[in-house]
């Protein structure tokens, strides 16, 4: 059962995950074993209500306080996880950052096989006005596919597929469900027999959502890039490069 908690207040271990101070598991372990204490007393209850604004919060021996404002744009290289820990042993993107990450938390994800820009900050309101799909926040990608994609089938993407059977539907009047995979826009910038190159925007981060389109339709990603992220483009940032950036950038949004 859910525990209620006063206006405020939150589960100690909830306040210290919004601190980024520790993950709700490293939370309820040092909880547990008395490394963590409020107004100088020390709490061994995870589930104890603290008001993160208000009462002092010690854990391990420093004071837990919130981040200062943080947000970079990262390029990150292909063949990390978006993951601050994997359990199959791959290289994170925080593992490439390494102290440059301090604090910071990834904006949405791009697998493994994807690189191109990844937000990460210690804004949680920024990260969630970011990845809400209500907010229809545009994701631009650079697109490399294996043969010739037709204009058919750029306007099959846009109009959207039922993942369910696979198939594009019949016109951009057909019935649609929020399960459905659509790109917003699909422009095509060269193609050949060989391969296609293309630019998608998406409204919504589903999983893998492009290389699902693209299999729908009978094309294979050969290479995914994402350059823009709502008002932040990847720019000139190498592989593995980031920059800062300011609250000034997110303005449009």
């Amino acid at each position: 059962m859910s525990k209620h908690y006063p206006p405020g207040r939150v589960a100690l271990e909830r306040a210290l995950s919004k601190l980024r101070v520790a993950s709700r598991s490293e939370a309820q372990r040092a909880i547990r074993a008395g490394a963590v204490a409020v107004n100088g007393r020390i709490v061994r209850d995870p589930l104890a209500p603290v008001h993160p604004e208000r009462d002092r919060i010690v854990f391990e021996g420093d004071a837990a306080t919130r981040p200062s404002w943080r947000t970079i744009a990262f390029h990150k290289p292909r063949g990390t996880v978006t993951t601050r820990r994997d359990p199959r042993g791959r290289r994170t993107v925080f593992d490439a950052l390494g102290d440059d990450a301090e604090g910071l938390l990834a904006v949405g994800r791009l697998d493994l096989a994807t690189s191109g820009l990844l937000l990460l900050t210690t804004d949680t309101r920024l990260a969630e006005r970011l990845t809400n799909p209500s907010n229809a926040v545009v994701r631009r990608y650079a697109v490399t596919a294996r043969g010739f994609v037709s204009d058919e089938h750029c306007a099959a993407m846009e109009q959207g597929i039922d993942p369910s059977i696979s198939t594009p539907r019949r016109s951009s009047a057909a019935e649609s469900t929020s399960d459905d995979l659509r790109a917003a826009s699909v422009q095509v910038r060269k193609r050949s027999r060989r391969e296609t190159h293309l630019i998608v925007e998406l409204m919504e981060g589903k999983n893998r959502e492009i290389r699902r389109l693209f299999a729908a339709v009978g094309a294979e990603v050969t290479k995914l890039v994402r350059i823009a992220y709502g008002p932040i483009e990847l720019g000139s940032l190498r592989s593995g490069e980031w920059r800062e950036l300011t609250r000034d950038a997110f303005s449009r949004l």
